[in-house]
């Protein structure tokens, strides 16, 4: 009976491991596949920040989640390809006056500071515009502002070179240890999955063969004479 039982707790334990890997393991998979995202940057236009080549991940948003100063995704067709997500920096969102003398880029009358700017020149080309984004609309540039082609170079467009807020489909951000913390639980999950299914089958061939216990034979009733 003690090894009937040693399976039988053993079975269990595979029953409640295994759903619960393979919930850990899909569940960690959907949500990466719902929220988060990666791309490789095509260009130079945001170099140093990214490298051609560099592999960005991303946090899925749409347009009512953009800020200042966000390195996102947009899907820009007419302007760009028909089929990729173009990587540029928001410089200006709806209400902000955007403008440069040729020297310096101003937000709203005030310097832009851009650490990020390859060679510190936030200029590039030296173009001079001044632009008031619209509501709904979002002033972009390339970090590497002597090759990106940008909002600066669509002024004339009748949008002021802005582009539609709901055309940003993801934000970029340093997500290597998200995903590998992601990656991590995933493989925890099937590892888990795999402990309960080796507990399982385990229990069950104890079950199968542990001997069966042979009832106990009633006692011979003794007839007693009146």
């Amino acid at each position: 009976m003690r090894r009937v039982r040693s399976g039988r707790r053993l079975w269990i334990t595979g029953l409640v491991l295994v759903p619960l890997g393979v919930l850990l393991a899909a569940g960690t998979w959907w949500l990466g596949d719902a929220a988060f995202g990666g791309h490789t940057a095509g260009s130079d236009a945001m170099r140093p920040t990214y490298e051609q080549g560099d592999v960005v991940f991303t946090k899925k948003i749409d347009g009512t989640d953009v800020h200042r100063g966000d390195a996102v995704f947009s899907y820009l067709p007419g302007r760009y390809t028909d089929t990729d997500l173009v990587l540029q920096r928001v410089i200006g969102v709806g209400g902000d006056r955007v403008s440069c003398d040729g020297h310096q880029v101003l937000v709203n009358g005030k310097p832009l500071r851009e650490a990020y700017v390859a060679g510190g020149d936030p200029v590039g080309d030296g173009k001079s515009y001044d632009v008031t984004v619209l509501e709904g609309r979002l002033f972009v540039m390339g970090d590497n502002r002597v090759t990106s082609r940008d909002s600066r170079h669509f002024v004339a467009d009748g949008q002021s070179g802005t582009i539609p807020a709901d055309a940003v489909r993801e934000r970029a951000f340093d997500g290597a240890g998200l995903a590998l913390t992601m990656v991590g639980i995933m493989i925890g999950g099937f590892v888990l999955a795999l402990i309960g299914l080796g507990c399982g089958l385990a229990g069950w061939l104890i079950m199968r063969r542990a001997p069966r216990t042979q009832p106990t034979p009633a006692a011979p009733s003794v007839l007693r004479s009146p």
